[in-house]
């Protein structure tokens, strides 16, 4: 029997970066996984790469990488903020992205596996870390996912 994969979600906006780093610390993520087109948004102070990555390694021991083919395009992400397109076409648009990059083939189990999808969404409802949790956990069938 293969072993669930313990896979988290969060997201940066509407919190502080000590219910960020605790929230974090608390469920015992591995490593973050960036999956933004833009991680160098002024969006929170604390989110950007370098900033970000030297946080979560000094206040959490904490791994940083960032997946570019886990992120919709910019003009997908344009699209539905400028509400051109509306979630339902963001995400079968998205869906079908991540399906053609192959996304299943560019992450690993053990890289997943208390590892937690970053985005800037406060809740996944509308988020494309939701998607990619959710696609992988179809391709794969053995992840448990939460969203923090």
């Amino acid at each position: 029997m293969e072993k669930t994969i313990e896979l988290f979600t969060i997201g940066f906006t509407k919190r502080t970066a000590q219910d960020f780093f605790e929230n974090l610390t608390k469920s015992k993520v591995k490593c973050v996984i960036d999956a933004r087109f833009n991680n160098v948004s002024q969006l929170a102070g604390f989110a950007k790469r370098k900033d970000l990555e030297y946080f979560l390694k000094v206040i959490c021991n904490i791994e940083y990488i960032h997946i570019l083919d886990l992120a919709p395009t910019k003009e997908l992400l344009d699209d539905y903020k400028k509400k051109k397109i509306t979630w339902d076409t963001y995400e079968e648009i998205f869906n079908n992205l991540i399906k053609e990059r192959e996304i299943e083939k560019k992450v690993s189990p053990q890289l997943l596996d208390r590892g937690c999808l970053l985005c800037s969404e406060a809740k996944p409802d509308y988020c494309h870390r939701r998607l990619v949790a959710e696609y992988l956990n179809q391709e794969w069938g053995n992840i448990k996912v939460c969203h923090l």
